[in-house]
């Protein structure tokens, strides 16, 4: 127990002790065996309760099995199912209509649409570059992807290309002549912009290449400027809530060849962002956990660095600061330069031995993650640190995997705990609620009236959701192919039905309303053509993978207004209940042999490409190539749909054991192919039986069933944690 320190009943890892002592505690007025001490109260009060919330969840699982066992050859009967629902507490009545009330609310989060990252926040370096997304070069996020063509001489190999160039400024042109349009002609024809003083405002206007000089359609879309020695070098524009920043230098490269000197067009980007300690990390541990926690802290405090090499030379990163401009009635504009943060814990089914009891039970890693991630915010609250996040007193704390109002009755009731035990006004902690279990999706309303003095966020996370679609029906039959679920009935009533129980709980103008992540981080013409249905759908915020696709994906919000959208959504009425309780199940329909080869052949690359790199190397989420070679954001919830798919087939005599061996160790040897550059990399085939990570894939799958509601947790950390053993 030398490694270990004992405060009341808790027994807390030496390095996990030094990180509060050394790096959180001081300038809070809290000391670190203060802080242990509430924890280990918190820990006392509320450990059993959150064990008895598990217990109920599987026992529903169970009730759900049997009943679908019992009516496995009858045809699916909505009536009687949720009868059946209600009669175990599955599914609750529901209550008097009410509205959230969250008070202390940023904007960013209760009244900007638009786009929001989610990265791992053990990676130092994706961690800054996510935050510092806040503002993006719309020039270098179209230059750089497929959105624009190699078409005639456009190509983006070697050094910069001015027809591709050219096709860029006319993408980008024609963007600004649709969202703040001027009066007459177009952003292609000026050549010089200017201020006129009007009513004592300045008003931007634009000398076209006839000699026209006009101003915006709208006036009051011009918000500020900035100025090198009376020359005007940048103009700020808003449109939606969103802010555009047209750069102007004339002695730049590409500024000098611009009839107006426009150098770069800058969108407000990823205006929040996930910094996640769930499903894109791989902290199996009382080391990971610290690194997670010490990078937090150091956002939090504005002194999180990174240095690295890129092309050549040697880049260190920090945060960025804010931006100023001068408004149009002569007032200084500041905006933020970085992103908003909120901070997503670990669900209630996760347990660490970071800290343990007394009698060496591990405790819920949820309870450390909200005290630990809200004490290391308290440098925030406090001003103590170089930047601001919150401006109006808030943390936000995103919560996953909720099984209906009884698990989010435990979480408000641990923030209020944390709270008096920090000394924080009642209601400083906020929260979003992943809506990616069915039992909390089938009872959304109630989840959110617990929560309504708190809520900041709602989402739809498909991936998810659709692993606990399987996994709940698992002994009902067979699952169609994974990738037509998304086509079933099912799936479009838990989208709608998320943003229409949002509305009707009043969450416009106080919280996010989001949908979930685009999975190619390479295809950006293709999220340029269809993510846009995630705003007109009424979502508030949707999820990118990266700070070009959080540019690029700003582009929706300008071209359509969430707020307005959301007003004429009011009146459609609610998703079907039962669309969203029936399982997409392929009962009386065949499959030829190609069909399921195939898709156990794509499933299995994919979990194995995603495995190996997790228990091996300890990456939680990144860009795998699928079995086509198309890079995939890969984490924890697709692998959560990929192996409880091949369970459910496997169970249903679909594929046999011997099959699905066979096709994990010939897909291996394509994972181990694809990974051949990576020197870090170590091979799976031929020896199957030596590698820990092909083992840990075959258990995601030949114990599938029986995993709690098919959460990868329970094989990839042992696993992980065995290579760690191994490497020491």
């Amino acid at each position: 127990m030398e490694n270990r320190v004992a405060i009341g009943q808790l027994d807390i890892h030496k390095d996990l002790y030094a990180l509060v002592s050394d790096e959180i505690a001081p300038g809070t007025g809290i000391d670190a065996d203060t802080f242990w001490k509430e924890f280990d109260t918190i820990v006392s009060d509320l450990a059993p309760e959150n064990r008895e919330l598990l217990d109920k969840r599987d026992s529903l699982q169970q009730q759900i099995d049997t009943w679908n066992l019992e009516h496995k050859d009858e045809p699916f009967a909505f009536d009687t199912y949720s009868t059946f629902l209600k009669e175990i507490g599955y599914l609750l009545p529901e209550g008097d209509d009410f509205k959230v009330t969250t008070e202390n609310v940023d904007p960013e989060i209760a009244t900007i649409a638009g786009p929001q990252l989610v990265v791992p926040v053990d990676n130092a370096r994706y961690a800054l570059n996510a935050t510092n997304a806040r503002w993006g070069s719309l020039y270098d996020a179209l230059y750089g992807t497929d959105v624009i063509d190699e078409l005639d001489g456009a190509g983006r190999d070697g050094g910069y290309n001015p027809i591709r160039g050219a096709k860029v400024i006319a993408f980008t042109e024609q963007l600004l002549d649709e969202v703040v349009t001027l009066e007459s002609g177009s952003y292609s024809d000026i050549t010089q912009f200017s201020l006129k003083t009007v009513n004592g405002l300045s008003q931007l206007n634009a000398t076209l290449r006839n000699g026209n000089v006009v101003p915006l359609e709208k006036p009051d879309k011009f918000v500020g400027f900035t100025k090198n020695n009376q020359k005007l070098n940048s103009i700020l524009l808003k449109n939606n809530g969103l802010h555009i920043e047209i750069q102007i230098n004339r002695d730049h490269p590409i500024g000098k060849d611009h009839p107006a000197g426009i150098v770069d067009v800058l969108l407000e980007s990823a205006i929040t962002t996930i910094q996640d300690c769930e499903d894109s990390v791989a902290a199996v541990d009382a080391e990971d956990k610290v690194r997670v926690y010490s990078n937090w802290n150091g956002i939090m405090k504005g002194t999180l660095e990174s240095t690295f090499e890129k092309n050549g030379k040697k880049i260190n990163r920090t945060l960025a600061p804010d931006k100023t401009w001068t408004s149009s009635d002569g007032s200084t504009y500041v905006l933020p330069g970085r992103s908003l943060l909120l901070i997503r814990n670990v669900g209630l089914h996760m347990y660490t031995d970071a800290v343990t009891t007394a009698d060496g039970e591990e405790v819920p890693e949820g309870f450390l993650d909200a005290m630990m991630t809200t004490f290391a915010a308290m440098h925030d609250l406090q001003g103590n640190g170089a930047y601001t996040n919150s401006r109006t007193g808030s943390v936000y704390i995103v919560k996953p995997k909720f099984h209906g109002p009884e698990e989010v009755d435990i979480t408000i009731r641990l923030f209020q705990k944390i709270e008096t035990a920090l000394g924080l006004p009642q209601n400083t902690i906020k929260i979003g609620i992943m809506d990616e279990e069915r039992r909390t999706t089938v009872n959304l309303k109630e989840v959110l009236r617990i929560a309504s003095e708190r809520l900041v966020f709602i989402n739809t996370g498909f991936l998810d959701r659709t692993g606990d679609e399987i996994h709940t029906s698992m002994q009902a039959d067979a699952m169609i192919p994974k990738m037509d679920i998304r086509n079933e009935p099912w799936m479009r009533a838990y989208e709608d039905w998320n943003v229409d129980i949002g509305i009707e709980t009043g969450l416009p103008g106080i919280a996010q309303i989001g949908k979930g992540m685009w999975t190619k981080p390479d295809e950006m013409a293709e999220m340029l053509e269809t993510k846009v249905h995630h705003p007109l759908a009424g979502a508030t915020t949707a999820w990118v993978p990266s700070p070009t696709a959080a540019t690029l994906h700003a582009i929706h919000y300008h071209r359509v207004n969430v707020a307005t959208k959301l007003e004429l959504l009011t009146s459609r009425g609610r998703a079907s209940i039962k669309d969203l309780l029936t399982p997409p199940l392929l009962k009386n329909k065949t499959l030829s042999a190609d069909v399921i080869q195939r898709e156990i052949d794509n499933n299995a690359q994919g979990i194995l490409g995603y495995v190996v790199r997790w228990v091996d190397q300890g990456i939680g989420c990144s860009k795998i190539p699928d079995i086509n070679n198309i890079g995939l954001m890969e984490d924890r919830a697709t692998l959560r749909i990929s192996s409880q798919h091949i369970a459910n087939w496997l169970h249903h005599g679909i594929v046999s054991k011997e099959q699905v061996t066979e096709t994990f160790q010939r897909m291996a040897k394509i994972v181990d192919e694809q990974n051949a550059d990576d020197p870090n990399y170590r091979n799976m085939a031929p020896n199957f039986d030596d590698s820990i990570a092909f083992q840990a894939a075959l258990d995601l799958v030949f114990k599938g069933c029986e995993l709690p509601n098919g959460y990868t947790e329970f094989v990839l950390h042992p696993r992980r944690r065995e290579v760690k053993e191994r490497n020491r």
